[in-house]
């Protein structure tokens, strides 16, 4: 039986704080491409993936779940309305592959985690769902890890580079352009995308005709 893996994702003017390099409509193809590789991934693992969008959305083949609340309350209804296991896993980690998702699916913890830089959470396996609640934005990894153990489930923190990339600032494009063979590496070499060097670290830089 494949394990169903929701993908939170918000369509209208995302990824904000990559302004400064893509102009809106950029940014939201640029996420759906991530969301396509993110979708791909999860498929090619042996999940079901089905979309959580913020608002009115289709993708070919994938179920779409439209919920215009704040993510912690409508994922929160979704994992009390799931007994058994669950993903969920960002779109913006187009660099998650199904070998690493298939390292969180074989953990025997209650709660496996990938944490993101900076203190997110960018994947939670539950074994039950509905015996977790999430609590996203800030330090949410630590507050993931502290309910479960309060609750008495056990927590396993899995070490998946792939996973823990995740895409937010123009500094992030560099480990996309090195790692990245999906959809959304090709998008943003389409757009003149390079990598650069200056002092000796490894940048970005586009360039136009």
């Amino acid at each position: 039986m494949s394990v169903p893996a929701v993908i939170p994702y918000k369509p209208r003017n995302p990824k904000t704080r990559l302004s400064c390099v893509l102009e809106l409509e950029e940014r939201e193809k640029f996420a759906a491409n991530m969301l396509c590789d993110v979708v791909v991934a999860a498929s090619d693992a042996g999940c079901e993936p089905f979309i959580l969008s913020t608002e009115p959305f289709s993708f070919d083949g994938i179920r779409v779940v439209e919920d215009p609340r704040g993510l912690n309350e409508s994922l929160n209804d979704l994992l009390a309305a799931t007994p058994g296991p669950l993903l969920v896993i960002m779109a913006d980690v187009p660099l998650a592959s199904p070998d690493a998702i298939r390292r969180l699916l074989e953990s025997r913890a209650d709660v496996a985690i990938v944490p993101g830089r900076g203190g997110g959470t960018n994947a939670l396996y539950l074994a039950s769902a509905n015996r977790f609640r999430v609590s996203y934005y800030g330090t949410s990894f630590q507050k993931h890890r502290q309910y479960a153990e309060e609750k008495g489930l056990t927590v396993e923190v899995v070490d998946s580079f792939l996973i823990h990339t995740d895409i937010d600032e123009k500094e992030d494009l560099v480990e996309l352009l090195i790692h990245g063979t999906g959809m959304s590496s090709r998008y943003l070499r389409e757009l003149g995308f390079v990598l650069s060097v200056e002092k000796g670290r490894v940048g970005v830089e586009r360039k136009r005709d």
